[in-house]
């Protein structure tokens, strides 16, 4: 148990990335790895297990989890992962992992148990990497789920994106009033605490919070009839912090394809944003809220565990799991069979 709580809480500051192309960075992955391990890790670009993905902790995952490399292989892995995150986002990860031993701890679990276990954050390659064709990558784990997609040697879709906290604050031990998704909370509360009587009665759909994401796990995020208030109905200080709460997920990623995602929220027309509130208007209470626009679906909900276990999630509507192309895949595969 030591020793998984000691790598858990130093698995980012190991050493600086060398300067090598994404496609590089997984290439020298993949070159750690024996033939054995690369038949675990490495699977099809349009293999079906890429939209296999989970937040919950499960046993049957794909690919290679930390607690089985060696420090070489960690390392190559953690440079993949600093190359697509932004060091805040990457910060967010770590304390992600490290909630493993906290929960351990809360839930007086035996040494020996492997149940809650920081180790257990899986790599899995999907394709070749290069600098011509399309291939991704997928980081995943209990409370932790991000699906990335590279074509031409650029980052092109990094969704879905989830994270979770559970404790959402740490209630008692050496960690105690840690709260890793602090910004996800205090920006919509902010938010939501805003408007006037009229525009809370726009925003609210439903008193009670909603038990959980509602796009949960699914291959393709939907929401049939999106609610909430509309961004051009917000004062411009209240507009403002909608796109600070927006860019409390996007900037997860690095800075590059966090503009780029920006950039095309914006192209698709603010006035087309709406933000909903289920719940409780105070922390302590269960609540949930959204953000969807052409583009983009957020979901965060707190509920579970008397409201201290945050579920979070970016989607994006036009590029999840790489995009056109693997939707077009999906649907000529799968939807046409229903």
């Amino acid at each position: 148990m030591k020793r998984i709580v000691s790598f858990a809480i130093c698995i980012f500051p190991i050493l600086a990335m060398a300067q090598n192309d994404l496609s590089q960075t997984a290439q020298l992955f993949i070159g750690t790895l024996n033939p054995t391990q690369q038949k675990k890790v490495v699977y099809t670009s349009n293999s079906e297990e890429k939209y296999n993905w989970h937040f919950f902790p499960k046993d049957d995952r794909k690919g290679m989890p930390l607690g089985e490399m060696n420090e070489q292989q960690r390392n190559a892995a953690v440079n993949l992962l600093k190359y697509c995150f932004s060091e805040r986002g990457a910060q967010k990860v770590q304390d992600i992992m490290g909630l493993e031993a906290v929960l351990k701890s809360l839930e007086g679990r035996a040494s020996g148990d492997g149940y809650r276990d920081a180790g257990k954050y899986y790599f899995t390659l999907f394709g070749s990497p290069n600098d011509k064709t399309s291939w991704g990558w997928r980081l995943e784990g209990h409370h932790l789920s991000f699906t990335f997609t590279a074509k031409n040697n650029k980052l092109v879709s990094a969704t879905p994106g989830f994270l979770g906290a559970n404790p959402a604050v740490v209630p008692d031990g050496p960690q105690k009033g840690k709260a890793v998704l602090q910004e996800e909370t205090d920006k919509g509360f902010a938010l939501v605490n805003s408007f006037s009587k009229e525009q809370l009665a726009l925003a609210m759909i439903s008193d009670r919070a909603l038990p959980d994401i509602v796009t949960f796990v699914s291959r393709r995020a939907y929401i049939e009839k999106p609610q909430g208030i509309m961004y051009g109905y917000l004062k411009k200080e209240q507009q403002e912090k909608l796109l600070e709460l927006i860019e409390v997920y996007v900037r997860r990623y690095t800075k590059l394809f966090a503009d780029d995602m920006m950039n095309e929220l914006k192209a698709a027309g603010l006035d087309k944003l709406q933000f909903a509130w289920a719940g409780a208007t105070q922390p302590g209470g269960g609540h949930y809220y959204r953000i969807q626009g052409p583009t983009i679906i957020i979901e965060y909900d707190n509920t579970q565990d008397n409201a201290n276990h945050i579920h979070s999630v970016l989607r994006d509507l036009k590029h999840d799991f790489g995009g056109d192309e693997m939707m077009a895949h999906y649907e000529k595969d799968h939807l046409a069979k229903k």
